[in-house]
């Protein structure tokens, strides 16, 4: 069969290529305005927390309130900047500099200016590459176009142009505004790695920079050519003009979310769209034998007996590839059936593959076609293989339940013939079917149905695969409506969440601050009981009231003059039992006259009132009047320490040996303090189970962690150290990628080049 002369080595028009990368860059980059102010919410509200906050605070709270009040008119203002550094590449909006006005530049609209030029500098560093790239192929583009040479209209400059241009007339405060660029710098680190692969991918596949005839021999399901990014081809052959373009930009939909590129984000792996070439080629040289199986126990004799049946297929050629109607047939037919043997090989790795090969030759009899004579083809056995390894990293690096297993099991075929006909669902994050299993993993992951909350969401999930397996006949629409009504549902869901993980990180603030009073509390204590004898009215005062007291004034009294006089009284019933011990009768009365307030409150606060206060004074006074009373040393037990704030329960990933001093590598520790509020990592606890965790706080008085599951809860409490004893053991991986799709499809691809790399 002859393949026709690709068609991504001749120039596409240069104005259609330019305006689907401004529709590109206006879906993927427009919504940043709206992402920004959770963030900016959130760094306040942790401020406020902490007790770092200045007389400013209101006005900051006021200044995010009018942004949120402009948002939908701050949003449409960037959008149409972003189009108009299109329109000055194509010099619709060229102006000389004679016709620019002059004029002073307001203070605030410097400060606009002078924060954008540190962002800049900061993404042309952390993107010179591709943008060193990208600006070759748009001067190429510019030449076509007759056009002198003109900024690059989604390069760093431009975009912090835009951000500028829309916000700058807000006004926000200065703390609002150092947040807000903040923010938009975060997002477009995680959004500009995948779009410059994107756009670099199309100027290439269109004609424009550095590209070569394809290399490799074209097959009936066609041809890869060498640019830099090596766009993979796939579908219809004959593609030309904008369905190149369209397919191109399809094609290059990453895995990752930015953490390979973000700082601190060490550990994740971006695997690009084109990537998924590569991995159809590992999977079919696993199948032929040249690489071992990633999968372990039947897995391994699944594929080589499957490598034994291709020699001999290939040496007698005698079986014929069933076509793609015969096998959607087959898929189609079998996809309403109880899902039981898939139920089954999810339990354990490497079961499914086998499961679902032997489940479609089954069916494939049914409809009068012989397994013996007939085998599945390349694509068939790609589908079936991506699957397979999808739905086993889903469990093993997610926490699903043994129910889960036949709600899963039920959306194996399905997905299967997904795969058979659309590459999409591998690469396009949007995907609808990817989607829908994000949903699905969100609501079953570590549910277990202990609420009604829990209960209605694993029946919702239910219903929804339920739904997928009744309706779903190549229209993927119902992937869409399903992922749609259970959202909804997700959505109160992740509100109930948030509101939980606020609780805790206030209860956990407290709870810090308690064991922070309590340990001053008893270093004050014990500084006084070493230092002298004493009798052991003062000494039992001292232990008792007084201790309470400080942990009482320091937890609840901001004034630092009522925490010294707390401190001092300590000092003052010191004294007063010296007085006592030398005899000095009036000097004793004086001062006992002098402090009597200060014991009044001391007493109060440990819950006594005015009759019961005056009664511990006097017994106080009795037993300082008697000189000879006896003297000795006292200790007193420490109120902190052991399990005063957490419980045996809640400690149970806890590492022993406190902070600093369990052994740990400095640099892991370092990399752990750099991760920041919002990261997600992948949690081993102590019965073997994988967690998902997100970074919830980091504590402004112990620099500990707070990390909370996708239901609020909390999983772990600890510090960098304890984190990176973690990680060298390897129950902590950091880098998680924020969709469990992404991070399944992470996880088969390292499974794959581990493999490749053992070989």
């Amino acid at each position: 069969m002859s393949v026709p002369t690709p068609t991504h080595a001749t120039r596409g028009e240069p104005l259609r290529v330019l305006e689907e990368i401004k529709r590109q860059a206006v879906e993927q980059l427009g919504s940043i305005p709206d992402a920004l102010y959770p963030g900016i919410e959130q760094a306040l509200s942790v401020a406020l927390q902490s007790g770092d906050v200045g007389p400013g605070h209101f006005e900051d709270l006021t200044s995010l309130r009018m942004l949120r009040q402009q948002a939908a008119t701050l949003l449409m203002r960037y959008r149409q900047q972003l189009a108009k550094g299109f329109d000055d590449f194509r010099g619709l909006r060229v102006r000389s500099r004679g016709d620019l006005p002059l004029g002073l530049i307001e203070d605030s609209h410097l400060a606009f200016h002078l924060d954008g030029q540190r962002v800049i500098e900061a993404l042309d560093g952390r993107f010179a590459e591709p943008l060193q790239v990208m600006r070759q192929r748009l001067h190429a583009m510019a030449e076509a176009l007759g056009m002198p040479e003109v900024a690059n209209p989604i390069g760093p400059e431009r975009l912090i142009g835009a951000f500028v241009e829309s916000f700058r007339e807000t006004e926000p405060t200065p703390h609002v505004r150092e947040l807000l660029f903040r923010q938009y710098e975060g997002e477009l680190t995680r959004r500009l790695g995948d779009f410059y692969g994107r756009a670099n991918a199309l100027l290439a596949a269109t004609g424009y920079g550095r590209s070569a005839p394809s290399s490799h021999t074209s097959t009936q399901h066609g041809y890869r050519h060498e640019t830099v990014e090596s766009v993979p081809y796939r579908g219809q052959v004959a593609m030309t003009g904008m369905e190149a373009m369209h397919g191109a930009m399809g094609r290059m939909e990453g895995y990752g979310d930015g953490h390979g590129g973000s700082a601190g984000g060490y550990g994740g792996m971006s695997v690009p769209g084109e990537d998924i070439a590569d991995l159809r080629t590992m999977l079919r040289m696993w199948r032929d034998g040249t690489l071992q199986t990633p999968q372990s126990g039947a897995g391994g004799a699944d594929a080589q007996s499957r490598s034994q049946a291709s020699r001999q297929e290939h040496g007698m050629g005698a079986r014929r590839e069933l076509r793609v109607d015969e096998m959607l047939s087959v898929v189609s037919m079998l996809q309403s059936e109880p899902p039981d043997a898939f139920a089954r090989a999810l339990a354990g790795p490497g079961r499914l593959g086998a499961a679902i090969r032997d489940h479609l030759s089954d069916g494939a009899r049914r409809i009068g076609v012989d397994p013996d004579q007939t085998r599945f083809s390349a694509d068939e056995e790609d589908a079936i293989d991506l699957v397979a390894l999808l739905f086993d990293s889903l469990f093993r690096t997610n926490s699903l339940q043994d129910r889960a297993r036949r709600l899963y099991g039920r959306l194996v075929l399905p997905y299967v013939k997904v795969a058979l006909t659309d590459d999409g669902l591998f690469v396009q994050r949007e995907h609808p079917a990817r989607k829908l299993l994000d949903s699905i993993t969100e609501a079953c992951e570590g549910n277990q149905a202990n609420t009604p909350q829990e209960r209605e969401l694993l029946d919702r999930a239910a219903a929804a695969s339920q739904r997928v397996v009744a309706e779903y006949n190549e229209d993927v629409a119902v992937f869409e409506l399903a992922h749609a009504e259970l959202d909804s549902l997700l959505g109160q869901h992740r509100r109930r969440s948030a509101l939980q993980e606020e609780r805790l990180v206030k209860a956990t603030l407290g709870r810090e601050r308690l064991d922070q009073a309590r340990e001053t509390a008893d270093d004050a204590l014990m500084k006084r009981l070493r230092t002298t004898r004493l009798t052991p009215a003062v000494a039992d005062f001292l232990a008792m009231p007084w201790r309470h007291h400080i942990v009482q004034t320091l937890l609840r009294d901001e004034d630092p003059q009522r925490r010294d006089e707390a401190i001092a009284l300590g000092d003052a019933l010191l004294l007063a039992d010296r007085l006592a011990a030398e005899n000095r009768g009036r000097e004793l009365a004086d001062h006992l006259l002098s402090i009597e307030p200060l014991v009044l409150r001391c007493l109060a606060s440990s819950g006594l009132d005015d009759s019961a206060a005056q009664h511990g004074l006097a017994g106080l006074v009795r037993a300082l009047a008697s000189p000879d009373g006896p003297r000795r040393a006292q200790t007193a037990k420490p109120l902190a320490g052991g399990e005063t704030v957490e419980s045996g329960e809640e400690r149970r990933l806890w590492l022993a040996g406190g902070t600093a001093t369990v052994g740990h590598a400095p640099e892991v520790a370092a990399r752990m303090r750099e991760l920041a509020i919002g990261d997600w990592v992948r949690l081993t606890d102590v019965h073997g189970e994988i967690v998902a965790a997100k970074i919830a706080w980091v504590s402004p008085m112990t620099s500990r962690f707070l990390l909370v599951n996708r239901r609020g809860l909390r999983v772990l409490v600890a510090s960098a150290e304890e984190l990176a004893v973690m990680h060298e053991d390897g129950r902590l991986v950091i880098g998680s990628e924020r969709s469990a799709f992404d991070e399944a499809m992470r996880r088969v691809r390292e499974r794959l080049d581990n493999t490749a790399a053992a070989d």
